[in-house]
């Protein structure tokens, strides 16, 4: 099946004049049992709003419009819209819209915060943008399902001890889980590596965020975050100290008050370590 998909891809792509774009993370799905596999894990029922991003040749895209009662897609390339335009012409529950999704703004497309799912075979080299521009939004999606690429999967869902920026970026809002890892052979062309399946789920509206921060901002957060990771292989007091102009004194003391080890490291601390590493330093800068 997945040689016969690949054979009507490249005629497609023939026809219409379209060749892939390195630059614009353009590989194609072509196996069907992993299409079914992204469908199974948004859970999709036709009381579904399905934002789409990247339907490429509309292969996922038509197995969306069969599950889910709306879905809106949104397409940058051209020549790519042109063909889905002409595809799904008779399908009266998909809106194809030819567009920047990182310059798009949510309310144009008349979604309501955790009202609707998104679904993706994501560009890889747009996915932190995008996961920063919908997990941070006020119009919030309750569930998304992505097709990303397997080292940035393993790097959202990891632990304490291997904690990234990436990491709590995505931690603060949502819950993430890695389904399963997709070959590199199931896409053409073929990428360098190797994608993943995932999904983050019970995605935090705003006043859950705040809620969540315990009298902690979302910026003074992430302020505190981000000085943390400034320089990887440096202590964590050592970084807070410089970049807060904080005595090392009396980081020491926060982080004692906090419950860590002085020589913690930044990737060592879960969400709620950063919440009250936040709240032990706050005294200090007021």
């Amino acid at each position: 099946m997945a040689n016969q998909i690949l054979h009507q891809v490249k005629q497609i792509c023939q026809v219409y004049d379209i060749w892939p774009k390195k630059s614009k993370g353009q590989n194609f799905l072509i196996n069907p049992e992993i299409i079914e596999k992204i469908i199974t894990a948004a859970d999709i029922s036709q009381g579904d709003v399905i934002l789409e991003v990247g339907p490429g040749l509309g292969i996922l895209t038509e197995e969306l419009t069969k599950k889910a009662g709306r879905v809106i897609s949104v397409e940058l390339d051209q020549k790519l819209f042109d063909f889905l335009k002409a595809k799904f012409i008779n399908v009266i529950n998909l809106n194809l819209i030819n567009q920047d999704i990182l310059k798009a703004d949510p309310k144009s497309y008349k979604l309501k915060a955790t009202s609707y799912k998104i679904v993706a075979n994501l560009p890889y080299n747009i996915t932190s943008y995008f996961l920063q521009k919908f997990l941070t939004s006020e119009i919030k999606p309750k569930e998304m399902t992505l097709l990303v690429q397997k080292e940035v999967a393993n790097r959202i869902v990891a632990k304490p001890g291997q904690m990234s920026l990436l990491a709590i970026s995505v931690q603060l809002y949502g819950k993430p889980k890695m389904i399963s890892v997709v070959d590199k052979n199931n896409f053409w062309p073929k990428p360098e590596v190797d994608s993943a399946i995932l999904t983050i789920y019970d995605i935090k509206d705003q006043k859950a965020v705040d809620n969540f921060l315990a009298g902690i901002t979302e910026s003074f957060f992430w302020r505190i975050v981000k000085i943390g990771y400034s320089a990887k292989r440096k202590q964590l007091q050592n970084n807070l100290s410089a970049g807060l102009k904080i005595p090392a004194v009396e980081i020491k003391k926060a982080l004692k008050k906090a419950n860590f080890d002085p020589k913690i490291r930044a990737q060592n601390l879960s969400i709620d370590d950063w919440i009250n590493l936040a709240k032990s330093l706050e005294i200090y800068l007021n």
